[in-house]
């Protein structure tokens, strides 16, 4: 048996007694509450057989030297884009733009999309996804979903935080308060964690994720290195500054000359509205204006150089390029980009 089937097997082994637990504990719910997960949601959330949405959700795409593996976390269906997108705009404006790019005026899906770097010998998960907390709501998928694409948490040597938000950090303790990433040392923004701990973060409006660094990102201090724009992770991977959505959000861009991407975190958050719209609001934007810069000139130099971009939030597998349109910019989705050699 190779290793990928033996950690498949394995995989699979715990996936059928968190099915048979989080179903009973999804039928209790529901007596309760009515509104609670049913037991076929639980049970696919929980790590029994993924049938869920773009299952099996991981997807491995080579650029240059380096492979970058696509794992969905999870995604969460709901009423909008408006008004989290274009919270400065009227309904209406929103739904008229979604209805143009044939897209349903009320209703979207966001996507939570960790990537694993392959590179040399290095094994670098960015971001975390939801983790075990997320599974009765369908995200916190990625340690299932890892073990489908042939990765233990152990393989993992580095673990590289865009920004400190819920979802990108979550995943990095167990419930029982260990490392999830038990060989992996950690690099984030510097200042980033300069604001998630500090008092004007714990004792203002964003005091409720600022318990969340304490509890995932505090305890992996001496685990963690700080980084600043310009600051190389591994050979070929280099931090860039995409403050905004947060204080200290960091962008990676990878690999050299026309084979690079850039991992551009929640700095396009929609497919349509961040790039045909990047001046539009966005509600979990902390710092709007600096956000709008950052995704006009993110935009800007992706589209001038044709440089590939991977976005948390983006439709699985969340890779594609930017186009110049106008005054504006086009999302175009990855197809055979990687898959051929240029004549």
């Amino acid at each position: 048996m190779s290793r990928r089937q033996a950690l498949k097997a394995a995989a699979g082994g715990m996936a059928l007694s968190a099915a048979a637990i989080g179903g009973a504990r999804a039928q209790d719910a529901q007596q309760a509450d009515p509104t609670a997960p049913t037991e076929e949601e639980s049970a696919m959330a929980g790590g029994g057989e993924d049938i869920l949405p773009f299952a099996p959700g991981w997807r491995r795409t080579v650029v240059g030297d380096v492979a970058l593996v696509t794992v969905l976390d999870g995604i969460r269906p709901g009423e909008g884009p408006h008004p989290t997108f274009g919270e400065d705009q009227s309904a209406e404006s929103v739904a008229e733009l979604m209805r143009a790019n044939l897209l349903p005026p009320n209703r979207f899906a966001n996507f939570f999309n960790p990537v694993i770097v392959e590179a040399g010998e290095e094994r670098i998960l960015v971001d975390t996804g939801f983790g075990p907390a997320g599974l009765d709501n369908g995200q916190g998928l990625l340690a299932n979903r890892m073990a489908g694409a042939g990765f233990a948490p152990e393989d993992i040597t580095i673990v590289a935080l865009t920004h400190f938000h819920g979802d990108h950090i979550n995943g990095l303790m167990t419930t029982e308060g260990q490392p999830a990433f038990p060989n992996a040392r950690v690099v984030a923004g510097q200042a980033e964690w300069d604001f998630w701990t500090s008092d004007a973060a714990k004792n203002g409006p964003a005091a409720g994720n600022a318990k969340a660094v304490e509890a995932m990102v505090v305890p992996l201090r001496e685990r963690i290195t700080f980084l600043t724009d310009g600051d190389e992770i591994v050979s070929g991977m280099v931090a860039r500054a995409a403050f905004g959505h947060t204080p200290g959000m960091l962008a990676f861009e990878l690999g050299e000359g026309e084979n690079r991407v850039l991992m551009a975190a929640d700095t396009f958050s929609h497919f349509v509205i961040s790039f045909q719209r990047p001046d539009w609001h966005v509600r979990f934007d902390m710092d709007k204006q600096a956000a709008a810069e950052t995704r006009r000139r993110l935009a800007a130099m992706l589209a001038s150089e044709r440089m590939a971009v991977m976005g948390y939030h983006l439709p699985f597998p969340a890779i594609g390029f930017v186009e110049a349109v106008g005054d504006a910019f086009r999302y175009v989705p990855a197809s055979y980009q990687f898959a051929v050699e240029e004549g």
